[in-house]
């Protein structure tokens, strides 16, 4: 993903501490075309230790049959935390979970750091941690990451089992479960690099164009080609374009450091209870890139039919969104998931 390879993407335990509050909502935007929130969202602001603030979409939930955990929703590259407000915040929370989108630095609304990227896998999964740690104290949540945000999501996990095995301090709080939706496999993109390349040279050109050379930003057909289905309207297509051309102010990672710091760790047995989730029409993730994270996590993917890469904005969000809420429904003791 650095210079030396081909660019396929652009893209708790109980706590015993007081709790604190994320900061209040803000008037200000750093976009150039800020997200409108729907009924039901607030904008909050989440500071971190460096100083810096994180943007957070929050939609409560609107019923509570039972005690569900929180959810937590970490984007990919080019996007940012409204990419799960658009649709998926009010579908969870209508459904009786309390939902959370962040922005990672440099994006959305969130601030920039010092420097050329937004952070690391390590900085991005320790901000995540802090907002988990000081605000959803005894529970919790079951974390979700979309493309790059599934890498940090796996670097999350990676480093709450490695800290309990070693009988450190677990600064990365406990989660309930885990789900990868589209999600960089754990060997990162190296991978995906040469199967394009052998297997798919005018795939790999049209995804370097897309995103290496950011030509999505400028082209409708190469912009849903990318990131959506045949079907999407145009109209709307130009809509998604625009919020992803602006919400991305920087890159999310050094893509050569980033390569230099993969395989992500092997989680050990009996960890967190992990759902990864791949897309028929995804021109991103091939099937293979698929089928290594569920490998690595020893479990079987689930692979939707008629949705793309961008499954939570896609015309037909509603499919994965029924396969994710089914899979929290049908784990045992939804409240513990990791049990």
């Amino acid at each position: 993903m650095g210079s030396c390879s081909l660019p396929l993407f652009p893209c708790l335990s109980s706590l015993k501490m007081k709790i604190k509050p994320m900061a209040a909502l803000t008037n200000s935007s750093k976009t150039i075309v800020p997200y409108e929130l729907k009924r039901g969202q607030n904008r909050l602001f989440h500071k971190l230790p460096s100083g810096l603030k994180m943007e957070v979409i929050e939609q409560r939930r609107s019923k509570s049959e039972r005690d569900n955990p929180p959810l937590v929703f970490v984007h990919g590259s080019y996007h940012a935390a409204w990419c799960w407000a658009e649709h998926w915040l009010p579908y969870f929370s209508s459904s009786g979970f309390d939902s959370y989108a962040v922005s990672l630095l440099g994006q959305g609304e969130s601030d920039e750091p010092l420097g050329t990227v937004s952070g690391t896998l390590q900085t991005h999964a320790s901000d995540i941690a802090d907002f988990i740690e000081l605000n959803l104290g005894s529970s919790p949540p079951v974390l979700i990451g979309h493309s790059f945000g599934g890498l940090i999501v796996q670097y999350y996990l990676a480093n709450i089992v490695n800290k309990q095995s070693l009988g450190a301090e677990n600064t990365y709080p406990e989660l309930s479960g885990a789900v990868l939706v589209c999600s960089v496999p754990p060997s990162g993109n190296s991978g995906l690099v040469l199967r394009y390349l052998f297997s798919k040279p005018v795939a790999a050109f049209k995804v370097t164009l897309s995103l290496a050379a950011k030509g999505f930003q400028k082209s409708i057909p190469l912009c849903r080609e990318t990131f959506f289905s045949e079907a999407m309207d145009d109209q709307l297509v130009k809509r998604y374009q625009d919020l992803m051309t602006k919400s991305s102010r920087m890159p999310l990672f050094d893509l050569r450091k980033l390569n230099a710091s993969l395989p992500v760790p092997k989680p050990m047995e009996n960890s967190t209870k992990v759902l990864v989730l791949g897309a028929k029409d995804d021109f991103i993730v091939d099937n293979e890139g698929l089928k290594e994270t569920g490998r690595f996590y020893d479990v079987e993917p689930v692979c939707i039919e008629s949705v793309a890469h961008d499954m939570m904005l896609d015309c037909s969000w509603e499919i994965s969104a029924d396969v994710l809420l089914n899979w929290l429904r049908g784990s045992s003791k939804l409240g513990n998931l990791h049990a």
